[in-house]
């Protein structure tokens, strides 16, 4: 298996095991020196829907992950918006 599909991966078993959400799918991954930088769009229950016990309805938000150069996630953030860099 190619290291880039091990990343993407390791990127998604994580967030399913932290954000208890399976809808979700790599869009973005890149290689910047020994460490990978990956952004994943995630749909999750509306947090305000639910808490007002109205029917459920997915939002779009995503996750930006960090792997160090041993597989392991070392940082991760999400966003309502897609996370653009100021290059």
């Amino acid at each position: 298996m190619s290291k880039i599909v091990e990343v993407k991966k390791t990127v998604l078993d994580f967030l399913r095991q932290n954000i208890q959400c399976s809808d979700m799918t790599v869009v973005k991954l890149d290689k910047i020196d020994d460490k990978w930088e990956a952004v994943a769009e995630v749909y999750e229950d509306d947090s305000f829907l639910k808490s007002m016990d109205l029917p459920p309805k997915k939002k779009r938000v995503f996750y930006t992950a960090k792997v160090d150069e041993t597989g392991e996630v070392i940082a991760y953030e999400r966003f309502t918006e897609y996370p653009h860099n100021n290059d």
